[in-house]
């Protein structure tokens, strides 16, 4: 099993589609990234050899930010919206989205689970 990144790559995926498993790393980066590393996209991790994968480390090392330094750099760009008191570190801070989209209805995503309405529970107290 190819290790990338301190990423285990599923074995049965074909290479362009098993580095997106990587933080960071999308569809266009992968292909960027197979090509200078000269590896077939189309070629299964499992049939990829190891100076194949040890290029495409290379190739990766050399391009820059993947899992835990982007996802601390990402941490870090969030949590100064918040200490400078940014509009969107607010949104970020009470957990709604930051984008401008409505929360009147939707952003489920981001709001979680919808909370039972109050009403609800006082008549089944009252029943009891």
């Amino acid at each position: 099993m190819a290790r990338i990144a301190g990423v285990d790559l599923p074995r049965q995926k074909q290479a362009r589609i098993a580095l997106t498993y990587i933080y960071g790393i999308g569809n266009p980066r992968a292909l960027r990234i197979l090509g200078t590393a000269n590896v077939d996209p189309f070629k299964k991790v499992q049939d990829l050899g190891e100076d194949e994968v040890n290029r495409i480390r290379q190739v990766i090392e050399a391009e820059g930010d993947v899992e835990g330094d982007l996802r601390k750099d990402v941490g870090m760009h969030i949590k100064r919206l918040i200490d400078i008191q940014s509009y969107r570190g607010l949104r970020h801070r009470r957990g709604l989205p930051t984008r401008g989209q409505r929360t009147h209805t939707n952003a489920r995503t981001r709001k979680g689970p919808r909370k039972g309405t109050v009403a609800n529970k006082k008549k089944a107290t009252a029943k009891t």
